[in-house]
């Protein structure tokens, strides 16, 4: 699974990511993609790329000009958050326009639109306004725009299977806008990041902007440690300020195995009142609920009093009906709740045609074991046919 991971330590911007993500191009596709960027039609506007030093480390910097006057940092840690020109009142539906008439494929023009859409959300939350009547400042400039439309368009090359990032470093202190003097992170960022790991530090300044924050949400499935994979490419986008810490977004490209796992949730609780009637049909409901495994185990509970541990094993999207059904059926007055990394073997099923007819086998392999089982039910299915044993039928079957 080709798999994408952003290192977030010193936070995200529009301009950051499209340097770390150009990177990760072959050489001859590098310079392909520039001309590309500085031909989708944002008038005026052009993007060139160096490449800068940063505690050491080489990276690439990317630099929007706008009528031939380069953007400069101001006082946010990345400089495409903020215009050195004046302030422009762009609407969400000039967005649109916009957005409309640049040379991109559908897919990138969706996408563009999309981001801004959660831009646009964010900014209408902060200030307590209609999303149409949301004033786009710094953001809605022409530099904002040739970010994440560089971003999309090299999401859209690189095609991802998955997009993971680690938490996002904010920043700390205050930060000058157009509207006053704002704490870290400013209130759209702090709304984009809602539901996304994030963490400040010492580190004085706006590492997270509305633009990278509103990238991260678009484009990032999920937000962990980097994963076990095959490392092919890692890119550097550099921003524009410097810090003890090298200010830079880290990407990875590689190769992910697919059985590394998912997550699920864990439901439980104990109980020292029901029948083994009850506890199976609870287990029949909780199954049919959406359950992935239920079980219990006998455990010594509170005044020397046999009990059961019931067990319930789900996915995170069902975890509010298990809990539900849980109350429903069982005796209990609180539940448990855990997440658990499951890891698990890339699996498949076939038919063959046997003495007994058709057995399904099912085909389990990764993690440098290969498996294979007979469909339960077959075996059973054809042991009763045949007054055998499953383990008859199952040493037939293998000699045949």
């Amino acid at each position: 699974m080709k798999t994408l991971y952003i290192e977030c330590g010193m936070g995200a911007a529009g301009d950051m990511l499209t340097a770390a993500l150009l990177e990760l191009l072959p050489g001859d596709e590098q310079e392909k993609m520039l001309a590309r960027l500085n031909s989708i039609g944002v008038a005026g506007v052009s993007v060139t790329r160096s490449r800068v030093l940063k505690c050491g480390i080489a990276g690439s910097h990317m630099e929007v000009s706008i009528d031939g006057k380069k953007e400069m940092p101001d006082e946010p840690a990345h400089d495409h958050e903020k215009s050195g020109h004046e302030h422009h009142h762009v609407h969400m539906s000039d967005i649109h326009s916009i957005v409309s008439n640049l040379n991109l494929s559908d897919k990138v023009k969706e996408d563009v639109t999309a981001v801004y859409g959660l831009i646009a959300e964010a900014e209408s939350n902060a200030h307590g306004t209609e999303v149409s009547e949301v004033h786009f400042h710094e953001v809605g400039m022409k530099d904002a725009i040739m970010d994440v439309a560089a971003v999309c368009m090299l999401m859209e090359y690189i095609s991802p299977d998955r997009v993971s990032a680690s938490p996002v470093h904010v920043g700390s202190g205050r930060v000058k806008c157009a509207h006053g003097i704002m704490p870290v992170p400013a209130p759209a960022t702090a709304f984009l990041l809602k539901g996304i790991p994030a963490y400040s530090t010492e580190t004085e300044g706006e590492l997270c902007t509305p633009t990278g924050a509103a990238l991260l949400k678009y484009f990032v499935d999920d937000f962990r440690p980097m994963p076990v994979m095959r490392t092919e490419r890692i890119g550097y986008g550099m921003g524009s300020k410097d810090y003890p810490a090298v200010n830079c977004i880290r990407i990875f490209l590689g190769e992910e195995d697919a059985e590394e796992g998912d997550t699920v949730t864990g439901i439980s609780c104990n109980v020292d009142d029901m029948t083994g009637e009850e506890i199976g049909f609870a287990s029949e409901m909780l199954y049919e609920a959406g359950a992935k495994e239920v079980f219990t185990v006998p455990v010594g509970m509170k005044k020397s009093r046999p009990g059961i541990l019931l067990v319930v094993l789900c996915s995170p999207e069902d975890r509010e009906l298990i809990i539900r059904t849980v109350f429903e059926y069982t005796t209990t007055i609180g539940v448990r709740e855990t997440e658990y990394k499951r890891h698990i073997l890339k699996r498949d099923e076939a038919a063959k045609e046997t003495g007994f007819g058709e057995i399904h086998i099912k085909h389990s392999e990764g993690w440098g074991v290969t498996r294979e089982k007979y469909e339960y039910d077959d075996l059973a299915k054809a042991a009763r046919e045949q007054g055998l044993s499953i383990r008859e039928v199952r040493d037939r079957i293998q000699k045949s």
